[in-house]
């Protein structure tokens, strides 16, 4: 009798326990579609085998963000340009991503091809690809319940604007000299304009602890450009440097900003091939990786994300353009637009956009008291844009605004800010869709 008591004791118990675990996980589930985070994030080395020199190998870094049914992933590569339609269409099929964004840092020392960047068409893609899946599968199948806390700093200014007017009121790149200016700026003017202010996003999980940064910063990641061996150059310092003061338990993405026509202060001089006696200084890498670390660690100590439920609103959007100088170009231009927690919004972009978009963005956002944000090198589908010069900067001239054989047409960079302004408040609901009643 108490052997039978005790079998029917255990088999509602068992019987207790499954629908327990099943109503928690219903619960959990909707817990998750109504305001709760979750969050990944991983890390892979994403350096080929190759016979080239490695000066510091090249990454890949993950944040998946999940909430309200979208589950988005940023994934920061050290990269010059990286595309991928098929990488895209795995992750979306495989992980239920509502978005992928692959954000460059737009290192001139990647991976290369025959001493050449090979911007695109790299046989070196197919492993990007396998790599970055694999990233992304570890943010998914590591998830964790999270908060979010933005902050931004400006400090002084780590780069220059390299478009600079000359006497002719035309403006000419850095690395061309005058009888006034000296070639790639060696007196350390800092010309402008440029936004001397680092963002920083910060996730945490439950506990306190924080599980990942991403440092948003806008400048060329070209200081030990035509150094014939592979480097993620100043970002890869910078995000080595925040990790390792986190003891490695915290990823940190680089993901660039409108940085098409900033340059850094300081540059190691240029190599004229892999046989040049002239040896790469990485000295002035390490202290601009240095330095904005020592930025973003500061800045990230005092974000203290708020718990509560998260907010993420989200559109994507295309248009559609020419080329500048030959119309048969065709730019399928894919944006996208973010807002989390209803106070921080990102304007995502692919192509390299001048600095002076990044400013009219962080101009308007301050406007509406959010913590403005600019993804910049950060694709999404469609064509990749290139150069993306203001219409001023396109009429001064220089690499970027008018000597490039395929720019996009003029006026493309100011249509593509007004569409996400437009995204922005549409997104807040204070862009009516009719006229108010009387």
């Amino acid at each position: 009798m108490c052997r039978k008591l005790l079998t029917i004791t255990l088999r509602l118990f068992a019987i207790l326990f499954v629908t327990s675990v099943s109503l928690c996980c219903v619960l959990d589930k909707a817990f998750a579609e109504n305001g709760k985070l979750l969050a990944g994030t991983s890390k892979i080395n994403i350096t080929p085998k190759t016979n080239e020199p490695i000066h510091d190998s090249v990454y890949a870094r993950s944040l998946v963000l999940d909430a309200n049914g979208k589950r988005l992933a940023f994934v920061s590569v050290d990269l010059a340009i990286f595309t991928s339609d098929r990488l895209e269409k795995i992750c979306k099929e495989k992980y239920g991503l509502t978005q992928l964004i692959l954000c460059s840092s737009h290192t001139h020392s990647e991976p290369q091809v025959g001493n050449k960047m090979a911007f695109q068409g790299n046989p070196y893609n197919s492993f990007y690809e396998d790599q970055i899946i694999k990233v992304v599968g570890e943010a998914v199948n590591h998830l964790f319940e999270a908060r979010i806390g933005a902050g931004q700093r400006s400090f002084p200014q780590l780069g220059f604007n390299r478009l600079i007017v000359r006497e002719d009121g035309h403006a000419k790149q850095s690395w061309i000299g005058d009888a006034h200016y000296k070639v790639e700026n060696p007196d350390r003017i800092p010309f402008g304009p440029v936004d001397p202010e680092v963002g920083v996003i910060k996730i945490e999980d439950m506990k306190g602890n924080t599980r990942a940064l991403v440092m948003n910063y806008a400048m060329h990641a070209d200081i030990v450009c035509f150094n014939y061996a592979i480097s993620a150059d100043y970002p890869g310092v910078a995000s080595r440097k925040v990790e390792e003061a986190y003891n490695n338990k915290v990823n940190c993405l680089f993901i660039q900003g409108a940085g098409g026509n900033i340059e850094a202060l300081q540059i190691s001089p240029r190599r004229s091939g892999p046989n040049d006696a002239v040896q790469t200084n990485y000295a002035p890498m390490e202290r601009t990786g240095e330095l904005l670390a020592w930025e973003v660690l500061k800045l990230a100590k005092s974000i203290t994300p708020l718990d509560g439920q998260t907010d993420i609103k989200y559109v994507t959007d295309s248009l559609q353009f020419t080329g500048r100088y030959h119309k048969s170009l065709k730019y399928d231009v894919h944006l996208s637009t973010l807002i989390l927690n209803n106070q921080i919004a990102i304007a995502i972009c692919p192509g390299e956009l001048f600095v002076q978009f990044e400013l009219e963005w962080k101009k308007h956002m301050q406007l509406a008291d959010k913590k403005g944000f600019f993804f910049g090198y950060s694709w999404s589908g469609g064509n990749w844009p290139g150069y993306v010069a203001d219409v001023r900067s396109a009429a001064l001239g220089g690499y970027g605004a008018d000597e490039n054989d395929d720019l996009i047409e003029v006026g493309a960079g100011e249509n593509i800010m007004t569409q996400q302004l437009k995204n922005y408040y549409n997104l807040t609901g204070l862009m009516r869709q009719e006229p108010p009643k009387q």
